[in-house]
């Protein structure tokens, strides 16, 4: 099987129930959850096996759900078939809940770092942060696509940071904290820590 097809050499890309152009919002929008999957994947070879089963498990997970995220985004047809649910954003809060109770109480601003897995996991962060903003373009365009994605990359961002945190502690590695922030945190970090 060949993967070139030659149909998108004049700068067009297939979606589901329509052609679009590569570089319209809608293309990446999904094109930049492709990259949030891409870089989940770089995490899951950083993390031990036996140290972080949980988090695999939470990750792969994650990555099947982008995919439909993704695929939700490109479909465009006059009835489109949804695959995304509120189950995985209701699952994404229950494990930050039990991921923040981890670590050290957190009080500061932290810079991404530390492990090359909680590195990863920060680069994971900030690109789903990316994928929401573009979703929130798609919006205000009035562009149609089920608003749980949009939910769920706020959900993920979240997930993300509070594995980072995870991912340093389980191996004794400490957060670096950035070095002029106040105190901004209540409850040392056990509060939703952004929006």
């Amino acid at each position: 099987m060949k993967i070139y097809t030659k149909t998108g050499d004049k700068g067009q890309t297939s979606l589901i129930g329509a052609r679009t152009d590569k570089d319209a919002p809608r293309v990446e929008a999904y094109g930049t959850i492709d990259e949030v999957n891409s870089f989940i994947g770089k995490a899951m070879t950083e993390l031990d096996p036996e140290k972080f089963p949980d988090l695999l498990a939470d990750l792969e997970a994650i990555q099947n759900e982008l995919f439909d995220c993704g695929g939700d985004l490109a479909d465009v047809r006059k009835e489109p078939q949804y695959k995304m649910t509120e189950e995985p954003v209701e699952v994404l809060e229950s494990r930050i809940d039990d991921l923040m109770d981890e670590p050290p109480l957190l009080e500061r601003f932290i810079l991404p770092g530390g492990s090359p897995a909680a590195a990863t996991l920060h680069i994971a962060r900030t690109i789903t942060r990316r994928a929401e903003r573009q979703t929130v373009t798609l919006a205000k365009a009035g562009e149609e696509f089920p608003v749980v994605v949009q939910r769920y990359l706020n959900r993920l961002s979240d997930y993300l940071f509070a594995a980072a945190r995870v991912a340093n502690s389980r191996v004794g590695v400490p957060d670096n904290e950035y070095v002029r922030s106040a105190k901004v945190f209540k409850n040392g970090g056990r509060a939703k820590k952004n929006d």
